[in-house]
């Protein structure tokens, strides 16, 4: 059992939870991941970790209310136990000096986007990171980012705050004012679809992280498979980072939709429990 010990909410749908894990705050590095699982008969998900204290021996997730886990994790409060949580799960983040980083990150995106930003800073390299939601109020973890990049861009769809536009246009504004050597790009698929179809104009080698439908997380069921490279991968031990150019995109989120129906269904009858139970 895991003890939240720290909530709070970005938005209406969107919260940081602090999880008492010292064992995985111990030994997580960025791009690592979890799964957990919140009763006997809960569904496994996986969650990003967005930071870490191995003194408190605490992790960070950001979770947004997506399906009945989410909401019902989103409804738990301090104090409350996670039945299960394993991890750290998937290979690390590739951290070297490479120059001129551009991390681009779009709604929750931004949460597992920390990490790296902050190993990528603290390796010397230049960090530029570009920040994009669709208003103001999913703009999350600026002031985190603003410690560990040399410059932050704010992109928002409906321009309440920064730059009105999407991540691509905030990307390709770097791109064409300076030279990048590397992108880091996470967020929803399509964009990083599109951030990376941004970057390969120009040549830019690029890395996504990817959240497909995951079940076990050791790659035994296959549920996370993708193609890249025209070669069969499994995100949860293989990535979930990998080279943004040879991703099937179009493969990837056809079967990340698969299960569309029945989630929404879920997530139905999951709300009218809620409303009676209320």
């Amino acid at each position: 059992m895991n003890k939240i010990i720290e909530k709070e909410f970005f938005s209406e749908n969107v919260a940081r939870l602090v999880i008492d894990a010292p064992d995985i705050a111990k030994s997580r590095k960025a791009g690592h991941f979890v799964i957990i699982r919140l009763d006997e008969k809960g569904e496994r998900i996986p969650l990003t970790i967005a930071d870490g204290d191995p003194e408190k021996g605490t992790i960070t997730l950001v979770v947004q209310k997506v399906g009945v886990t989410s909401a019902k994790l989103l409804a738990m409060n301090e104090g409350d136990e996670i039945l299960d949580l394993v991890g750290p799960l998937g290979k690390a983040t590739h951290i070297d000096k490479f120059g001129t980083v551009l991390c681009a990150g779009g709604g929750v995106g931004v949460a597992p986007l920390l990490p790296i930003v902050k190993a990528l800073h603290e390796a010397g390299n230049r960090v530029i990171t570009v920040l994009a939601g669709r208003n103001k109020d999913l703009i999350i973890m600026e002031d985190e980012m603003r410690k560990y990049s040399d410059e932050v861009v704010i992109m928002t769809d409906d321009g309440s705050y920064g730059k009105q536009g999407l991540v691509t246009a905030g990307m390709e504004e770097v791109i064409k004012r300076e030279k990048v050597d590397k992108s880091v790009v996470i967020g929803p698929a399509i964009m990083m679809k599109f951030g990376s179809f941004t970057t390969k104009k120009y040549n830019i080698p690029t890395e996504v992280s990817l959240n497909t439908i995951m079940v076990d997380g050791t790659g035994m069921c296959g549920a996370c498979r993708i193609s890249v490279g025209g070669k069969t991968k499994f995100v949860c031990v293989d990535g979930p980072e990998f080279d943004a150019f040879q991703v099937d995109w179009d493969q990837m989120m056809t079967r990340m939709g698969a299960y569309k129906t029945e989630e929404h269904e879920a997530y139905q009858k999951y709300l009218e429990t809620v409303q009676t139970e209320a």
